[in-house]
C-alpha cells in the first residue's frame, strides 16, 4: 500500500474491535474481518518534524507558526498552508476550560499536543510554559516531546505556577536567571535528537525590567544552549522588540508574538531580521465567537433551522478526521444518505422579468453571492448526498455548462411548459430512484430535501405555512387545499392534497406549494404516463407542473403534504435578488 489511500485487507476474525495508531480492526457483519488502515501522512525521507523547525528558525526569511489547540485545528491551520504549529498554552487552557496558569497538567498538555502532532506533518513548537518544573521536569518534558514528534518547545523565565503574561503582569516575579539557564541546559543534554529545539522567552519587558535587563537573560540562555530567543511584549506598539533586536543583532535567531502590537506591518519585522512571528491566539479566539453565535441562536430560535446552514456540513467532520475520499466516508457513515435519491432541476426558461441579467443567459445562471444560482441549487443536493441531477435547460442552453450534472435539453421551451421539460429529462433517466423535482429559480435550505427525501409516500410535496406574504410580493404563487389545515395537532397525521391552484379564494388556502415534488421510485410508471396522458392532451404541450399534480390527484393517486415555514425564495425579479443575497 502506498500514499496515504485508504485500504482494505481481509483477516481471519480477530475477538475484539483495536485501534492502534493509523490502523484499526473493524468488526463487521460478514466474515472475514477488515483491517481498516488509516495510514499517517508520511514527510518523507530527510524532513523530519525537528528539521522541518530548525530549517524555519534558521531561515534567511520571516517565517510564520500559527496557533493550534487541538487536532482539529492544528489540520486546519496545515491545511491553510501554515509551514509550523504553536502550540499555544492559553488556547490549550481555553479548549479545556480552565485558566492558564498551569491548571491543566503537563501531563493533560501532552496529551493534547500528540493528537496534533498525529493530525499533521508540519512542526509543532510547543508552549511549555515555564517547563512544568525544576531541571528535573524539563528533562523529562523534553524526552516526552520527541516521543511524541514534538518539534520543539519554548520556556519562559517564570515561575511555576505561571499566570499569562498579559494578566497583572508587572506583578509578576521572574524566575532566577542562573537557576533558569540551567534549566535550558539540562533540556539540551536530555534530547535524543540533535535538531530538537529549545527557545527562551525572556518576559523582562512583561515585568517591567527593561530592555538591560531582557539583552542579559537572553544572552544567559544563549550560553545555555538555548536554540532561539523569544522576546515578549504587552505594548500595543513593537517599540520594546524592534530595541531588543536592534541591540541583540544575529546572536541567535529571535521569535515575536505580535498580539499586542497587531496593527505593525509585518514589513517592519522583516526589515529588523525577526526569524518567526507567532499568531498566536487567533483560531481559538476565532472558535469562541462561532460558537457563541451558533448556540445563541439554537437557544433563541430552539430549532436548528436557524443555523444548519451556516455551519459545516458533518461530511467536512469526517475529511477533517482523516477520510480521504468523501464519497467513501458517506458509504461508512451515512450508508443511505441520498444514495437513492436522485434529481431533476428544470431551468429551461429565460426569466424576463430580471430584463438585462437574462439577455444572453437564463435565471438559473444569474449570479448571487458571486456563483451562479443553479449553483446554489446544486450544493443544497449535494449537502444532502444527492450527487444524480439532471437538468433540464432551453434558453440560451450553451450557458447552463455546470461540470458533474447530466443535462437534458428542450429546444421548444418558448411554446412548451414545465411538463414538457419534465418529459425532457423522463426521456435519458431510469425508474431506479426516488425523484425529486424542483425549479431553477428556487434558493432553499436543505432541510426542505431532507424532509422530502425520508416521505415514503408515492408522491409527496413541501407546502409553506406562511402563504400570506406572497400577497404583499405581488407575484404568482401556487396556493393548496389539503386535507388538513396546518397545526399544532396535525403533527403525526398524515395530510394529503386536494386541490391546487393560483387562486387565493379565502377559507380555502392551507399553504403555498414551494415547486418541489418527490415521486417515489416505484411511482415512476405512473408518473411517466401521467405526463404522457397531459401532453397529448389539447394545450397539454403548455402545462406546468401544478397541473401534472392536480392530474395525479384526478387519476385515483394520493399526494402527501409537509408543511413547513419559509426558509426558501423564488427569484421572479430584481427585488428577489436584493433577497437572495440575504438569504445565502
Amino acid at each position: 500500500m502506498s500514499g496515504a489511500a485508504a485500504a482494505f485487507v481481509d483477516i481471519p476474525s480477530p475477538s475484539a474491535l483495536y485501534f492502534g495508531r493509523g490502523w484499526g480492526f473493524e468488526k463487521t457483519s460478514h466474515a472475514p474481518e477488515r483491517v481498516f488502515f488509516m495510514p499517517k501522512k508520511e514527510v518523507g525521507p530527510g524532513t523530519k518534524k525537528t528539521g522541518q523547525f530548525k530549517k524555519l528558525l534558521t531561515s534567511s526569511r520571516l517565517e510564520f507558526l500559527c496557533e493550534a489547540h487541538n487536532g482539529l485545528s492544528a489540520r486546519i491551520v496545515e491545511e491553510a498552508g501554515f509551514d509550523g504549529i504553536w502550540g499555544s498554552g492559553l488556547s490549550i487552557s481555553a479548549q479545556l476550560g480552565v485558566r492558564d496558569s498551569n491548571e491543566a497538567s503537563w501531563t493533560q498538555v501532552l496529551d493534547v499536543i500528540e493528537f496534533m502532532a498525529d493530525s499533521t506533518t508540519i512542526p509543532i513548537l510547543l508552549d511549555g510554559d515555564t517547563g512544568y518544573g525544576n531541571f528535573n521536569n524539563m528533562q523529562r518534558l523534553v524526552r516526552k516531546l520527541e516521543q511524541r514528534g514534538v518539534a520543539a518547545v519554548c520556556i519562559e523565565d517564570k515561575l511555576f505556577p505561571k499566570t499569562n503574561s498579559f494578566i497583572r503582569g508587572t506583578a509578576q516575579p521572574l524566575a532566577d536567571m542562573d537557576e533558569f539557564a540551567g534549566k535550558i541546559k539540562a533540556g539540551k543534554d536530555a534530547q535524543g535528537d540533535e535538531d530538537f529545539c529549545i527557545i527562551a522567552r525572556v518576559e523582562a519587558f512583561i515585568a517591567g525590567w527593561g530592555l538591560n535587563e531582557a539583552l542579559k537573560r537572553a544572552e544567559a540562555y544563549r550560553r545555555a544552549g538555548a536554540d532561539g530567543i523569544l522576546i515578549h511584549s504587552a505594548l500595543s506598539v513593537p517599540d520594546e522588540v524592534l530595541a531588543f533586536k536592534k541591540e541583540w543583532g544575529g546572536r541567535l535567531p529571535v521569535v515575536i508574538v505580535p498580539t499586542k502590537y497587531y496593527s505593525t506591518p509585518t514589513e517592519v519585522f522583516r526589515q529588523y531580521g525577526f526569524s518567526i512571528a507567532i499568531w498566536a491566539n487567533q483560531v481559538v479566539r476565532a472558535a469562541i465567537s462561532g460558537m457563541q453565535r451558533v448556540v445563541k441562536a439554537i437557544h433563541e430560535a430552539e430549532t436548528l433551522m436557524a443555523v444548519e446552514d451556516s455551519i459545516v456540513p458533518v461530511s467536512e467532520v469526517f475529511r477533517l478526521q482523516g477520510e480521504k475520499d468523501l464519497e467513501e466516508a458517506e458509504k461508512l457513515y451515512l450508508p443511505q444518505r441520498g444514495a437513492e435519491n436522485q434529481a431533476i432541476v428544470l431551468a429551461a426558461a429565460r426569466g424576463k422579468d430580471l430584463g438585462e441579467l437574462t439577455r444572453l443567459k437564463p435565471k438559473a445562471m444569474v449570479e448571487i453571492a458571486g456563483e451562479p444560482l443553479l449553483s446554489h441549487i446544486v450544493d443544497g443536493y449535494h449537502a444532502v448526498g444527492i450527487k444524480d441531477i439532471t437538468v433540464v435547460r432551453g434558453y440560451c442552453q450553451e450557458t447552463v455548462n455546470l461540470p458533474s450534472l447530466r443535462y437534458a435539453d428542450n429546444p421548444e421551451f418558448e411554446s412548451t411548459g414545465e411538463v414538457y421539460s419534465l418529459s425532457k429529462a423522463l426521456e435519458v433517466l431510469a425508474c431506479e430512484k426516488d425523484t425529486i423535482i424542483s425549479y431553477g429559480d428556487v434558493l432553499f435550505k436543505k432541510y426542505i430535501l431532507e424532509m422530502l427525501s425520508e416521505s415514503s409516500e408515492p408522491f409527496t410535496i413541501a407546502v409553506d405555512t406562511a402563504w400570506q406574504h406572497s400577497v404583499n410580493q405581488r407575484r404568482h404563487a401556487d396556493y393548496v387545499e389539503c386535507t388538513l389545515p396546518h397545526s399544532r395537532e396535525v403533527f403525526g397525521q398524515k395530510v394529503y392534497l386536494t386541490l391546487m391552484t393560483p387562486d387565493r379564494a379565502e377559507g380555502r388556502v392551507h399553504g403555498e406549494w414551494m415547486g418541489f415534488l418527490k415521486a417515489a421510485k416505484g411511482s415512476c410508471a405512473t408518473l411517466r404516463q401521467a405526463v404522457t396522458e397531459i401532453l397529448a392532451a389539447p394545450g397539454g404541450r403548455s402545462a406546468k407542473i401544478p397541473d401534472l399534480v392536480n392530474g395525479l390527484i384526478a387519476r385515483g393517486h394520493k399526494v402527501r403534504v409537509l408543511y413547513t415555514t419559509g426558509n426558501w425564495l423564488d427569484i421572479d425579479s430584481l427585488d428577489d435578488l436584493v433577497l437572495a443575497g440575504r438569504f445565502m
